[in-house]
């Protein structure tokens, strides 16, 4: 017990005093718990941006190890013309970890064809997601600052190839709070074969409030570990715990300067208690009709896993949860350093199907005019071979597309020189794209800062700017 708190006090508070009889009261009750929820104490309440936002909520479907832009958004007929032959001088010097810029050029691994109305050209790769070409904006031009995966991860995560700045779902909790109080802001939905090359720090809260960051819910029966007590704990005696721990936990806070990871224990006590009730319902997909599951691919051999997270993180946004992140690939994912067509098309197979069922059911659930979807990885791949048949990291060009929140659909910006190796028109960099999101959810990058070691920081730094382009 804390040196300041007699045993007469402590003995009282365990008895059930008069915090704790008050905390039981303001939990019992629904309307009250909402209502200290949404007051000033709570970092989580909703916020308003700075003006009129597009998306108020985000669904980010991460495709960890690098897919090939050249083999899935960025046909390159010059590529096909030239595979097989050395990169022409023309293009200069190519840094590369494995020395492969002497490697030959390797053309698609399948061909491209137009979709939709627009024309858009997508690969054989994705049919499904192809179908909804006319949905689609991508962006062809992205590029960062790393060749490794760890400094790549972090960076289109925070901005930063330095592992420890706050993630984007962090600062989106962070200006907008969260539409449901008994739900985390945040959530994160990794993939079960291994965890992502740089681990949590991906989806951590850096130097803001430990209460932002990423809440990871796990795949299979159990998704919330700890969730539910014992069986041989009642409500109210949990109730007349957790008052008491809120207490000496406050006791303790007020005695010392702000604490962010004590003031994020205390809140997670109070949210895991609310979770209780809500967070079985949400990750219950036994609700969903058998049409809405064979959308997602579930019960498929191939798509039932990735299918049930794309579904999942449906339900999440539909009940108040600002941003998901769903990972696809363990922790070589689509690293497709020895056989493109191998990797791709296993990770291809499991995620096409998935990611057009959740574009199909946003869209008719009427969610996609206020959600922004994001597709992409850390990098691309170069257009050289390595090891015959497959890529090495291409962090100089590669493609990323968005879908959702009024950003133009069946449309293509920027581009990559002729074979697919750098960004050569209206490039866009990571704190570019950045900006952009962050514009789309309401927010002026410049101004969505936090005062941290003398400096207001944000997410961009001192860079980024908003590719009003892609805006319809």
């Amino acid at each position: 017990m804390p040196s300041s708190c007699s045993r007469r006090e402590f003995l009282t508070r365990a008895g059930g005093g008069c915090g704790a009889l008050a905390l039981t009261s303001l939990l019992a009750d629904d309307r009250s718990t909402q209502a200290f929820a949404a007051s000033a104490a709570n970092p989580l309440a909703p916020q308003k941006p700075h003006f009129e936002p597009r998306a108020k909520r985000v669904i980010w479907l991460f495709m960890h190890g690098g897919p090939s832009q050249v083999d899935l958004f960025d046909p390159k007929p010059e590529l096909v013309r030239l595979s097989g032959q050395p990169i022409p001088d023309s293009f200069g010097d190519v840094m590369t970890r494995r020395n492969v810029a002497k490697n030959p050029l390797l053309g698609p691994i399948k061909p491209f064809r137009p979709h939709g109305e627009s024309g858009l050209e997508v690969s054989d790769f994705l049919p499904e997601i192809a179908a909804h070409a006319d949905k689609l904006c991508v962006l062809r031009s992205c590029h960062g600052d790393s060749v490794n995966h760890p400094q790549s991860v972090y960076q289109m995560n925070t901005g930063s190839i330095l592992m420890g700045k706050p993630s984007v779902g962090a600062w989106v909790a962070y200006g907008l709070g969260t539409e449901n109080q008994n739900m985390p802001a945040f959530v994160v939905l990794p993939d079960p074969g291994a965890g992502i090359k740089g681990g949590p720090p991906a989806w951590g809260s850096g130097f803001l409030p430990a209460t932002f960051q990423g809440t990871t819910i796990r795949p299979g029966a159990n998704p919330i570990l700890h969730l539910k007590p014992q069986p041989s704990v009642t409500t109210e005696r949990q109730v007349r715990t957790l008052g008491l721990i809120q207490q000496l936990n406050q006791r303790h806070a007020a005695q010392r300067e702000f604490d962010s990871e004590l003031l994020a224990r205390i809140n997670s006590y109070e949210l895991a208690f609310r979770m209780q009730s809500t967070a079985p319902e949400v990750v219950d997909l036994s609700q969903e009709s058998a049409e809405t599951q064979r959308l997602y691919g579930i019960g498929e051999k191939d798509t039932d896993e990735f299918g049930r997270r794309c579904l999942l993180a449906r339900r999440m946004i539909e009940r108040g949860v600002r941003f998901v992140q769903l990972y696809s690939g363990d922790t070589n994912g689509w690293d497709a350093h020895s056989d493109v067509a191998k990797n791709h098309g296993e990770y291809c197979r499991r995620t096409d199907r998935p990611v057009a069922g959740l574009l199909t059911d946003l869209e008719c659930r009427g969610l996609l005019d206020d959600t922004l979807v994001i597709w992409g990885g850390e990098f691309g791949r170069m257009p050289m071979s390595e090891q015959g048949k497959g890529r090495d990291h291409n962090p100089w060009g590669y493609s990323v597309w968005l879908a959702g929140a009024r950003t133009k659909g069946g449309f293509a910006y920027g581009a990559t020189d002729p074979i697919g190796l750098r960004a050569a028109e209206n490039p866009i960099h990571v704190n570019d794209l950045h900006a952009t999101i962050l514009h789309i959810l309401g927010f002026d990058h410049e101004g969505l800062t936090y005062f941290h070691n003398g400096l207001d920081q944000r997410l961009t730094g001192v860079a980024g700017n908003v590719v009003h382009e892609v805006l319809a």
